[in-house]
């Protein structure tokens, strides 16, 4: 049966009529005019004069008025219901009405269908709605809407060691939230897996989704129908609407500058609150909105796969946009906090990152950790050989500086006495040293995408457009990368740059510094504590890396963690982790030339602290708080106060910061393995700074 025949079909449906409300147009002049017969009701249009064609002969010599042909109203195809999606799967189902309880102002119906040997109830103030609620039941029990994990699977976006990242077969458009500010007219097919292990999908429309059915009711497979359209122009707000009429969105909050706003709404269904934020108040409503949509419906809109979050393979706390949103709104309010609600000259930015920290399932009770803005690397001539001077300002890396100043301060608390022991976020653990309690998890945001590897194929939200190959140089996906001196953007690891020479660099030689990406990359093999902190506690990873724009899950996965799946020989406790992956969309492009500082702040601290990135040190010349000789004295503290019998390496007598951190055998040995891993999947090798930088101590 072809496409056409079937929709034929289906549109014969008493119940699909009652439910597209054909049936309920009241006659005119006491006749009920016949299908095709009656005049349509124009969207605001003209007056019913329009409506006739003028007078014709018609076969018997009278003249007749032939009426216009009914047309389509402009504008996209309205989405078809739970009872209309039911019957173009199931046709000829018969509704029963089971039965009717309340008074007559307002009754309840309870109606009834059978599907696959299986009866489904639904309930409501009208027998329409009452068979709509039974046709949702009737769907969710045999259409298996699978969770993030599972969609990547059906999408077959299954990445393994032998993934071929220079295919452009990932790159699709975004059209969920482009989609409702401007809606996307075309009609791209969605469909339903045979075997009910898929789940609806369109570019970014609708999908109804539930939890799976138990295995005892397990169906039996169904045969897959042909393509239809899909609802497009229906956004979250409206679908919400039509399943919930009448709510009330309340507007909570508005931060950010005045050339990026952010927008928080709200809304109360079902007696549960939900928040959205956005750019601008629509696009908060809608993030609301879905937020409920996927809560209360399990209905997931955007199926984008290149859109959607990537879950980690760790423990999950929060839901994955839930999370994002929060984390994305902490940061930006914070950041505001710091600077005057954006009025100080320090809030010029191109590039903001945060660190939130959370300790449970609610994500109310997270802390933002750190901030920090910058864009910029040092230039060789300020390097310093006694640890003085910061050699990478990008926003992300300072970030990660500060929360290692976090680490420490945590664990000097547990070493004070025993009640600060359990404000610590810090425990002993049963195989020596420290670990993080159990619940206590770091969220890294950045206001777009890393650097490197992530962004170089994804400077842009995909456009439907557009070539299919949009990046020609395909063979440098993956590819260590670095970021040159004086300037912006990275460029690919040379064969013979893996080492870099003090005297050269001195001498008028680029300092190369490794691109975001891959240092990344390098935290979710080796830790974010570094190695001097690793002698103390075990390794310390991200739960999650949320972007405030340009995301790109194939890209951004490849570049955190796909390229070197293939790593072995990892130390005990060492693993490749893989983060949830998940974007905000709620950062807007930052006009203008980016600035030559850098600002970083750490909980605890009273104001932000400015670098300028050229220098590595403030504008009087003196040694940022995050610089490599200021954290080794707080490591030289903490040394002092851990007893030897907690230390996860033996250390006799710290002397020079390069032989400290050769102390952490175990993360070197991971470090390695990372390095190895690089070289192995020919992406090349990492470019380490001139070693006099390391050759230094803290006696004058």
């Amino acid at each position: 049966m072809d496409t056409e025949d079937e929709e034929n079909m289906s549109s014969s449906s008493t119940d699909v009529k009652e439910s597209c409300g054909l049936d309920s147009v009241p006659p005119k002049d006491g006749g009920a005019p016949g299908p095709g017969e009656g005049a349509p009701l124009s969207n605001g249009g003209s007056g019913g004069a329009s409506r006739k064609r003028p007078l014709e002969e018609g076969s018997n010599g009278h003249a007749k008025f032939r009426l216009k042909k009914r047309r389509r109203p402009p504008g996209p195809a309205l989405p078809k219901n739970a009872l209309m999606q039911l019957n173009e799967i199931k046709p000829g189902l018969q509704y029963a009405l089971l039965s009717q309880t309340g008074p007559v102002h307002a009754p309840l119906f309870v109606m009834s269908v059978e599907v696959n040997g299986q009866v489904f109830e639904g309930s409501g103030p009208t027998k329409k709605k009452a068979k709509l609620h039974a046709a949702e039941k009737a769907l969710r029990s045999f259409v298996q809407f699978p969770n993030a994990s599972e969609a990547h699977l059906a999408m077959g976006r299954t990445l393994s060691a032998n993934t071929d990242f220079t295919s452009d077969q990932a790159d699709f458009p975004d059209t969920l939230f482009n989609g409702f500010e401007t809606p996307d007219r075309s009609e791209v097919p969605f469909y339903l897996g045979s075997n009910g292990d898929d789940s609806f999908s369109s570019s970014g429309d609708l999908s109804l989704a539930a939890s799976p059915a138990p295995a005892g009711l397990a169906q039996p497979p169904l045969p897959g129908p042909p393509p239809f359209p899909p609802p497009s122009g229906k956004n979250p707000v409206m679908i919400l609407n039509e399943l919930r009429p009448g709510l009330k969105y309340d507007f909570l909050s508005e931060s950010g500058e005045s050339h990026a706003k952010s927008f928080v709404m709200s809304v109360v269904v079902d007696g549960q609150f939900f928040e959205g934020s956005g750019r601008n108040k629509k696009l908060a409503k809608a993030r609301a909105a879905q937020s409920a949509l996927a809560t209360i419906f399990n209905l997931h809109l955007d199926q984008t796969p290149s859109r959607q979050p990537i879950p980690s393979e760790g423990l999950q706390l929060h839901l994955p946009q839930v999370l994002a949103d929060a984390v994305a709104r902490l940061v930006l309010d914070k950041f505001g906090d710091l600077t005057d609600n954006f009025s100080s000259p320090h809030a010029r930015r191109k590039v903001l990152a945060g660190i939130v920290m959370t300790t449970g399932t609610d994500v109310k009770d997270a802390k933002v950790i750190s901030i920090s803005t910058g864009t910029k690397c040092i230039n060789g001539e300020y390097m310093s050989d006694r640890g003085l001077a910061l050699n990478d300002c990008h926003a992300e890396i300072i970030a990660r500086r500060s929360l290692l100043r976090f680490l420490y301060t945590q664990l000097e608390l547990y070493l004070n006495n025993k009640d600060d022991q359990k404000r610590s976020i810090f425990q002993k653990s049963e195989r020596g040293g420290f670990k993080l309690k159990e619940t206590v998890q770091f969220h890294l945001y950045i206001s777009t995408s890393p650097c490197g590897d992530a962004r170089i194929f994804s400077p842009h939200e995909p456009i439907l457009e557009e070539p299919a190959d949009r990046h020609p140089n395909r063979k440098a996906r993956g590819q260590l990368r670095t970021k040159i001196e004086s300037g912006e953007g990275t460029i690919p690891v040379r064969s013979n740059a893996s080492l870099q020479t003090w005297d050269g660099v001195l001498q008028g030689e680029r300092l190369l510094t490794m691109s975001c990406s891959d240092k990344m990359a390098r935290w979710n093999v080796v830790g974010v504590q570094g190695s001097l902190l690793s002698i103390f506690v075990e390794p310390i990873y991200f739960s999650s890396i949320i972007l405030g724009s340009l995301y790109h899950g194939d890209h951004l996965s490849r570049a955190m963690y796909q390229r070197i799946s293939n790593i072995e020989d990892l130390p005990p406790l060492y693993t490749l982790n893989k983060p949830l992956l998940s974007g905000n969309n709620a950062e807007a492009r930052q006009p203008g030339k980016a600035p030559n500082f850098s600002v970083n702040w750490t909980v605890g601290d009273a104001t932000i602290e400015v670098i300028n990135a050229t220098t590595g040190k403030d504008e009087l010349g003196r040694a940022s708080r995050l610089c490599k000789h200021a954290l080794y004295c707080r490591w030289m503290r903490v040394h002092g106060k851990v007893p030897s019998n907690l230390l996860r390496s033996k250390i006799t007598k710290p002397n020079m910061y390069h032989e400290s951190k050769l102390v952490a055998k175990e993360y070197q040995a991971a470090k390695a393995c990372l390095f190895k891993a690089f070289i192995k999947a020919g992406l090349g090798a990492w470019v380490e700074k001139p070693t006099e930088q390391d050759q230094f101590s803290l006696n004058p």
